[in-house]
């Protein structure tokens, strides 16, 4: 992002990222709770949203890659817990919705992702930018938060990765390398995740659409 200032608390539409997900979830009746899991420098900064959300309940450091950080916050969680919703905090244009069809199906299925149909052409290209093939992409999708489970089936999840010394990208390939099914649901071209400036652009018109539409409303296309 070329920014010293950590990319969840760049500000979209006057407020850090990070509030505007932070609100979505505040939204959704079937949240209960919410552990924010950052770096170890983000701590302080993080705990301060607690006083602005009240499903907050804490802050934890997460851990070297994405999978650990994740790893941290289920360990964090009351062992009693149902339900586990995994979402990125830079994707702030997820719906109540969207994360409340999530919990539904995880409650009847154990696992289950968003994600998006792959539209555009695939290549695979060798390393000096030389295209070796086409690939077919019916069949294909992209992946996105949030993604959800039963507790107790994520925690299974982490013990075989962490037995194996596995490590996956996303939570869904924990499940598949345990051997459980995962169900895909699909997601919003909207639901996009700030990694890059041009995010961050995108990201203010989607904000600037989104205003039109009544609160909680699920908005699938820009004009």
């Amino acid at each position: 992002m070329g920014s010293d200032v950590p990319k969840q608390f760049l500000l979209l539409d006057g407020k850090p990222i990070l509030h505007h997900t932070l609100a979505v979830l505040e939204q959704c009746p079937l949240v209960d709770e919410v552990v924010l899991v950052v770096s170890e420098r983000e701590v302080t900064q993080a705990q301060k949203l607690q006083d602005s959300y009240h499903k907050v309940i804490r802050s934890i450091v997460g851990g070297k890659e994405r999978q650990d950080s994740v790893y941290n916050g289920w360990r964090s969680l009351d062992p009693a817990t149902d339900i586990v919703v995994v979402h990125d905090g830079v994707r702030p244009f997820v719906s109540p919705d969207l994360i409340r069809e999530t919990i539904e199906a995880a409650r009847e299925l154990g696992a289950v992702i968003t994600a998006i149909p792959v539209s555009d052409t695939l290549k695979k290209v060798s390393a000096d930018g030389r295209v070796e093939a086409t690939i077919d992409r019916s069949g294909l999708w992209r992946v996105q938060t949030p993604q959800t489970f039963r507790y107790s089936l994520l925690g299974e999840a982490y013990q075989k990765a962490r037995a194996d010394g596995f490590y996956g990208t996303d939570e869904g390939s924990l499940i598949e390398h345990l051997g459980a099914e995962v169900k895909v649901i699909p997601g919003s071209e909207l639901n996009i995740k700030i990694t890059r400036v041009e995010d961050l652009v995108l990201g203010e018109k989607i904000a600037a659409l989104v205003k039109t539409n009544r609160p909680g409303a699920r908005v699938e296309s820009l004009p």
